[in-house]
């Protein structure tokens, strides 16, 4: 632009030299000077108004407008809409030369256009911040949208943050940092690790057993999870016991402990007969109160939420899936109403720490005090860790930004779903700096001369936490009893009982067993489940998780051909393998190198010599060819059922066969051959053509009629607008009205 100015002064300078007027001259250059300060002055000004003074980026839309509605016009916010750059889905992505491995990322289509509005306001911005989530794929996203623009990674400000809130981001926006490439490198040997496990082992699963079919890391080391808890279930025995339940006036319940001087355990009377003989021996005895316990005993409160522990508590107390309660946590993070504006109202929600900030403890036992007095409140703060493998402290706990906003406040505010699943993690969180609750639990023994009943109570002394948090126990009070009083028994019983089999998980139990067993992180338990149910490898029932046939099929094939990828300490292992190079202490090519290597020598020996697997459902019908067993299979062209006998019994039978549809016949002829117009579908839709195809080749996407166009004779074609329905002619596009 400057460029331009000086040239255009030189121009008219020229002018007025050739005019040889000094006069004139002295005169123009005052006003050529006065008039090339107004643009240089207009040019300025409307840099001003159009430059950004910075660019703020993060990943969701409905964080950019949360963290746009604090900050003023100095300030541009926009959202990737999640990772702009990755490998591609159509092809392997990952290029692997002398142990090096290249990943080929690449942009998407769906991300072209946000990328493209992204450099544009870049290029305008004096400043750019990168304000993804602060996790290991936030800074892997980050990353990306810094090459995606042509900047360099390590060079840009990065601004993260636990809260939206408007003190969170003004803070963030004085104490930038850089883009950790040890947490990014972490996620990126992360991504390769599943993109190799899936596109080299998936297939091989689908030549194998059947078509569509997955592994992955995380995913079939859960699975094998869920099907060792079932065969333990279909290997269980059930074994038969017996208990002796006497009631003792006042409306006491007692249970045997003692018979004969011999301590009774849980199933040590194994049959009818040695329970009647006991109940018969102790049903006329007299009984006193031979002694009475009573003990004072505190139960804490639980710690603030982290992510699996947020699921679990929402699967059990409000029916919520993983997957649901994740959905909700990310709205309630990224923005809602609130008295004050839009806002995020909870801490990030993938997290395994239990550290609080210092400002919000204090503020949660600032409003204990306020709401129910000193005695609630803890007699010092209270802090907590977590247990979880690998957790990444830095972070914090899952709890409300704005102390402020309760539940009842937030009621006016949020939808149903959102307010259960808001009330849980406030509360969780004040009820964590909250006193204990206090008990008196309470033991008498009731003796014979042959045996010992032992009936237990408890009663709540003080309520603490339970005040906000949990405490639904009804107290199992006893009445008031003197020792070495007598006692009458009321009635006494034998009650037959057998063993149970150990229960299946639920969601929120298989992602408790994960979590403790070292596997995935906050971010995978709901995403592992999901796939799990979209791969038909898992049903949920009644909350519980079943394994189909296909899970015990393809965990069989794993255990034997590839043991690691299935073994829950191996998974553990690279978990803790990924967390030393998040932390810089270990190379991530040499973590790909570990695996790959002995892991693709499988794959190729897993080529030759696995052997094809059918899966068979039997369908509890007989062949009516050979009188063999009929079962469900799954061809190329869908399920069938077939004899088990194949091949010596070929016996087959289509299931849920969908009638070919005859192409619907117009009463119109076809304005090239004179043949009948049919309507037709195929993978784009529906359209119309000659019934003389392949010899005519006459189609129309819109269904022809019998009108002709007036213009030119034309055949007239239905269309339609909002304005609503009219004809248009094939050949000179002539309208007319229908």
């Amino acid at each position: 632009m400057c460029k331009f100015y000086t040239l255009f002064y030189i121009f008219l300078l020229q002018i007025l030299e050739k005019r040889r007027c000094a006069k004139v001259l002295q005169t123009n250059l005052k006003i050529l000077d006065i008039f090339i300060s107004f643009l240089i002055e207009f040019h300025n000004y409307f840099r001003k108004r159009s430059v950004l003074k910075s660019l703020i980026i993060v990943e969701s839309p409905a964080k950019a407008k949360t963290i746009k509605n604090f900050l003023g016009n100095e300030y541009s916010v926009l959202a990737s809409k999640g990772h702009v750059r990755d490998l591609p889905k159509s092809s392997f992505g990952i290029k692997i030369e002398q142990s090096v491995f290249t990943p080929e990322y690449k942009i998407e289509k769906e991300h072209a256009a946000i990328v493209k509005e992204i450099k544009a306001a870049a290029l305008k911005s004096e400043e750019i911040y990168i304000a993804t989530d602060e996790d290991r794929e936030g800074e892997a996203i980050g990353y990306h949208i810094a090459v995606a623009i042509g900047k360099e990674p390590e060079k840009l400000p990065r601004i993260a943050f636990h809260e939206i809130t408007k003190s969170a981001i003004v803070n963030s926006l004085k104490n930038p940092r850089h883009i950790n490439i040890d947490s990014v490198n972490a996620q990126q040997a992360r991504r390769l690790l599943d993109r190799i496990v899936g596109y080299k082992l998936s297939p091989l699963l689908g030549t194998k057993i059947q078509k569509g079919l997955s592994a992955g890391r995380v995913q079939s080391s859960a699975l094998k999870i869920v099907v060792d808890r079932e065969r333990e279930i279909e290997a269980f025995k059930k074994e038969e016991y017996w208990s002796i339940d006497a009631l003792f006036a006042p409306n006491i319940e007692a249970l045997l402990i003692e018979f004969e001087n011999k301590k009774i355990e849980k199933l040590s009377i194994t049959n009818e007969t040695a329970a009647l003989k006991i109940k018969d021996t102790l049903k006329d005895k007299t009984y006193i109160v031979e002694s009475i316990e009573k003990k004072s005993r505190t139960s804490a409160p639980p710690p603030p939420f982290m992510t699996s522990t947020m699921q679990q508590s929402a699967s059990s107390l409000l029916g919520f899936s993983p997957k649901k309660t994740m959905s909700i946590a990310q709205k309630l993070y990224e923005g809602v109403k609130t008295p004050n504006g839009i806002s995020g109202i909870i801490t990030y929600m993938r997290t395994d720490s239990l550290n609080i900030a210092k400002e919000a403890m204090g503020a949660a036992r600032e409003q204990i005090e306020k709401s129910y007095g000193k005695k609630y409140l803890s007699e010092k703060p209270k802090f907590y860790t977590t247990k979880s493998k690998g957790a990444q402290e830095a972070h914090e706990a899952i709890r409300p930004t704005i102390i402020d906003f309760t539940p009842e406040i937030a009621a006016k505010y949020l939808e149903a779903d959102y307010l259960k699943l808001y009330t849980l993690i406030y509360n969780r969180f004040l009820a964590s700096q909250m006193a204990n609750a206090l008990f008196e639990s309470q033991s008498v023994i009731f003796a014979s001369s042959n045996g010992k009943f032992k009936a237990n109570g408890r009663k709540l002394l003080f309520d603490g936490f339970y005040k906000i948090y949990g405490g639904n126990d009804k107290d199992a009070l006893l009445p008031e009893l003197k020792e070495k009083e007598t006692i009458k028994l009321e009635n006494i019983e034998a009650n037959q009982h057998f063993t149970e089999p150990p229960a299946r998980y639920s969601e929120a139990s298989l992602i408790s067993k994960l979590e403790s067993l070292g596997i995935g992180r906050p971010s995978t338990y709901a995403p592992t489940i999901s796939i799990l149910t979209s791969r038909d490898y898992i049903n949920i029932e009644k909350k519980q998780i079943v394994p189909t046939k296909i899970a015990f099929t393809v965990t069989e094939l794993l255990e034997k051909h590839f043991p690691n990828i299935v073994d829950s300490g191996f998974t553990s292992s690279m978990e803790d393998m990924l967390d030393l190079v998040a932390e810089g202490k270990k190379e991530w090519q040499s973590v790909l190198n570990e695996f790959y290597t002995p892991f693709n020598e499988l794959i190729l020996k897993g080529k030759k010599e696995i052997q094809s697997v059918k899966i068979a459902i039997p369908t509890g019908e007989k062949c009516p060819e050979c009188g063999g067993e009929l079962v469900l299979r799954k061809g190329r062209y869908g399920e069938f059922v077939a004899c088990s006998n194949y091949p010596k019994c070929k016996y087959t039978k289509n299931i849920n066969q969908t009638p070919k549809k005859e192409p619907l016949k117009l009463l119109v002829k076809c304005p090239e051959c004179g043949g009948d117009i049919i309507e037709r579908t195929s993978r784009r839709g529906k359209f119309f053509g000659c019934s003389n195809y392949p010899k005519c080749k006459f189609i129309s996407n819109n269904e022809p009629t019998n009108e002709k166009c007036p213009e030119c004779g034309g055949i007239m074609v239905k269309k339609s607008l909002k304005k609503g329905e009219f004809l248009e002619c094939i050949k000179c596009k002539h309208r007319t009205d229908q």
